[in-house]
């Protein structure tokens, strides 16, 4: 006896697009492209660790020189406050007016897109140039704009055990490799922390020069005019264009000492020529690294030794992974090459492994989960039923990685996660679309044409609503504010696509698998039905010993009254909890990361060399803790900097009196603390350390989620600056006292020790020096000033003069 197929008009929309496609040859089709997809969205998406998240900052310097705080405050940085406040989408402004110029922080709300950002910036600000007293000594603003992209993937520690290899020959590797590193494609910026440049340096001997009637200022503009080249001229002679160009540079320090500054006119010799002066003969050349007022140190458990670090950032859009892996081959290729054999590379942050760890980590998990319930649906219904489950969820997991790749996320911890979050609801609706096939089979012996979408029509209903439900209960994350919208948004995003695209494959591609897969009734042998009448009723005996007691019964009532009475005890216990603190609150757990930082803030006017002195010291208390691998220590700069880094602006961190540890740890395969738990407990030693030098002591991890400046931050407002700083530090005593606030820092510099040379005016006309040259000698004797360059083959060196 034939089956006619069910009539369309009595079938939903659900029922009408199962009878469509279970028969149609395109459902194939359809399935496969989205496994291919699938494939192609693994391959081409960017692993990365973080979300991308579109932020952008920008640091605003205007200089002037010789202004103080309050000068600065009401002639550059009100104004300019004003006139950046016009632009919009503007989320927070932070202004520091400081002795010689104002810095104001530009913080642009999340999802505004870098370059519309930085190009309204730009115009509002040089459009309204006027409103700064360019008069007055104001200068040119200097824009540095900052992103997500700006945080280096890699680093690599240059360093050697050899102790004559100086940090001025780390600094010529580091430049070295920098040029081959750049070849790379996808790479961004690089440079070198704590490089010692090399500088001709030109000491000064005031008495000979005196004695030659020389001025400084006649010194630095011979310098100058002797250190020209014109550009290319062209003359035509004999039918042909020659191009002439005229001078050459300073190439050499024997170029520098031979350089006539002036001719003497005292004393004649016998046949009464002038005598040439020349620059030797007044003053001392060399050509070396600077004094230092930076360094990097790299330490481990054997000692400490001088360093320098190279960053390497990202393209935005690259794969972090594929990046690093780059580097480190190009690294491995010129050792020897480019790097010498004493000297050692030390990767002291790859971002691109981490990433490919924390990816292939969650994608395990996310196949156990799958694997999981497709053992669930075999245990439970059959093993061609758990083959059709199992290949729905991976088209609809397929079909997801394509349309977040599409929607422009990367492959992160974050995005994996939403994934393995929506599987318990991503295979919903496969499992009911085939138990109810699977139920109307063993109903009936109708064909597949007809109890296909019948069983599909009966449930369709109430997926549809289901998968809605669900959507609108995760959606509403998406428009969260601030940083934790962007952050979190993969998974309301990807966990709403992936419900409806399951919804889709519940429809379109389960009922072909179920036709092509299951095993009709008509076919079932007596052993088969005998099984599943067996377990059937297992499962019923089951259902019954556990529920019957509350249905069933003189005491079902009173059973049912204390299984409610036992649920609002656990709920009340469960409340309980987190106001006992038994249960701490947190939006996000802690990450067991691979790295931490220690700030060091030292007293204002501390020299580099104590700022060094203290690093040491609490790196060798490190080196003692069994999870530390190795440290690098910056004095007088900021390390490269992180996400966390980026938003507190930690890479302003380079004036002397202030370092930072980077403390890297081994792999956490390899130790049973996780890296909280590390940091927690070196804090007080360190702290303790510390103190012994008057310094602050800061332990710093990176944040599971979004960083902020400080999760704690007050702000101090008053009328007049000394209520203010009396209010703040009330306010930071007030926080030390605070049970579980630890590492406060304040926004206030301290006084520090300053000279003030004043020049009498009229005594310096009356002698005929003008006042701008008497300044500029002063200043340059003490800290020194660039004057020029030395032109040498495949760099330029800075040419400074200091007096003695």
């Amino acid at each position: 006896m034939k089956h006619s197929p069910v009539p369309q008009t009595t079938l939903g929309i659900s029922g009408r697009i199962a009878a469509a496609f279970q028969n149609s040859a395109i459902t194939p089709l359809l399935a496969l492209l989205g496994l291919l997809l699938g494939l192609f969205a693994i391959l081409v998406t960017p692993k990365e660790e973080e979300p991308q998240i579109d932020v952008t900052f920008a640091d605003v310097f205007i200089p002037f020189p010789g202004a103080t705080p309050t000068e600065v405050e009401s002639l550059v940085t009100l104004p300019a406050e004003q006139v950046i406040s016009e632009i919009k989408g503007i989320d927070t402004l932070y202004s520091f007016s400081q002795p010689d110029g104002a810095l104001i922080i530009v913080i642009f709300k999340v999802g505004v897109a870098r370059n519309d950002a930085i190009v309204s910036l730009y115009n509002q600000i040089y459009s309204n140039m006027d409103k700064l007293p360019k008069g007055a000594g104001v200068g040119e603003p200097l824009i540095k704009p900052r992103g997500i992209d700006d945080v280096p993937i890699v680093s690599l520690t240059l360093w050697s055990k050899d102790r004559q290899v100086s940090a001025e020959q780390l600094t010529h590797v580091a430049l070295g490799l920098e040029t081959e590193i750049k070849r790379i494609p996808g790479t961004r910026e690089i440079y070198t922390v704590g490089q010692h440049e090399i500088v001709a340096n030109i000491r000064i001997d005031p008495a000979k020069m005196n004695s030659f009637n020389l001025t400084y200022d006649k010194l630095r503009q011979s310098l100058n005019d002797n250190n020209m080249v014109s550009m290319p001229a062209s003359l035509v002679q004999g039918n042909q264009e020659i191009k002439v160009q005229a001078g050459q540079f300073l190439q050499s320090i024997d170029d520098l000492k031979q350089l006539v500054v002036s001719v003497y006119q005292g004393k004649q010799g016998k046949q009464g020529k002038p005598i040439p002066i020349y620059l030797a003969d007044i003053a001392e050349i060399s050509l070396k690294s600077d004094i230092p007022k930076q360094s990097v140190w790299h330490a481990d458990k054997t000692d400490i030794y001088p360093a320098v670090t190279i960053a390497i950032g990202k393209q935005a859009g690259q794969n972090a992974v594929d990046i690093a892996d780059s580097v480190l081959e190009r690294i491995a290729k010129v050792d020897n090459v480019l790097i010498p054999a004493n000297v050692e590379v030390t990767v002291s942050r790859n971002y691109g492994e981490t990433a490919a760890d924390k990816s292939n980590t969650l994608i395990l998990k996310l196949i156990f989960a799958t694997s999981a319930v497709v053992v669930l649906v075999f245990l439970t219904m059959g093993a061609r039923e758990s083959l059709v489950v199992g290949v729905a969820i991976i088209i609809t997991l397929a079909i997801t990685l394509f349309a977040s790749w599409a929607w422009g996320f990367t492959l992160n911890r974050v995005s994996l996660f939403a994934l393995i979050f929506s599987i318990g609801i991503l295979v919903d609706d496969a499992i009911v679309v085939v138990e109810n096939i699977h139920r109307h089979m063993a109903l009936g012996k109708k064909s597949f044409n007809e109890l296909i979408p019948v069983a599909v029509d009966e449930v369709g209903g109430p997926t549809i609503l289901a998968t809605f439900t669900v959507i609108a209960a995760l959606l509403p994350m998406a428009f969260v504010s601030g940083l934790m919208g962007p952050y979190m948004s993969p998974i309301p995003i990807n966990a709403s696509m992936g419900m409806l695209i399951s919804l889709v494959v519940a429809f379109v591609v389960t009922p072909w698998l179920s036709r092509k897969l299951l095993k009709h009734n008509d076919k079932h042998d007596s052993a088969q039905a005998s099984h599943e009448d067996e377990v059937e009723t297992k499962m019923v005996r089951l259902f019954t010993h556990l529920i019957g007691p509350f249905l069933l019964g003189k005491n079902a009532r009173k059973a049912r009254v204390g299984l409610a009475a036992g649920v609002f005890v656990l709920i009340g216990i469960a409340v309980a909890l987190p106001i006992g603190q038994l249960v701490v609150l947190k939006m996000l757990p802690f990450d067991n990361k691979s790295e931490f930082q220690v700030m060091v803030d030292m007293p204002e006017g501390t020299p580099v060399e104590q700022t060094q002195r203290v690093l040491q010291d609490l790196s060798r208390y490190l080196t003692t803790v069994p999870e530390v691998e190795h440290l690098q220590l910056y004095a007088g700069t900021n390390a490269p900097m992180n996400f966390n880094g980026l938003v507190r602006h930690y890479f302003l961190r380079n004036s002397q009196e202030l370092g930072d540890i980077q403390v890297n740890l081994v792999d956490k395969k390899h130790r049973k603390r996780d890296s909280h738990s590390i940091a927690v407990s070196v804090r007080e030693d360190l702290q303790k350390i510390g103190e012994q030098y008057q310094a602050n002591i800061k332990v710093v991890e990176v944040p599971p989620g979004p960083p902020v400046w400080s999760p704690l931050v007050a702000e101090v407002y008053g009328p007049s600056p000394a209520i203010r700083k009396q209010a703040a530090y009330e306010m930071q005593a007030l926080f030390h006292e605070t049970k579980d606030v630890v590492d406060i820092d304040i926004f206030l510099p301290a006084a520090q020790q300053k000279w003030q040379v004043m020049i009498d005016r009229s005594k310096a006309s009356l002698m005929a020096v003008p006042y701008s040259n008497i300044v500029d000698l002063i200043a340059t004797s003490v800290g020194g000033k660039d004057v020029s360059y030395l032109h040498q083959a495949q760099q330029k060196n800075l040419c400074r003069f200091v007096c003695n």
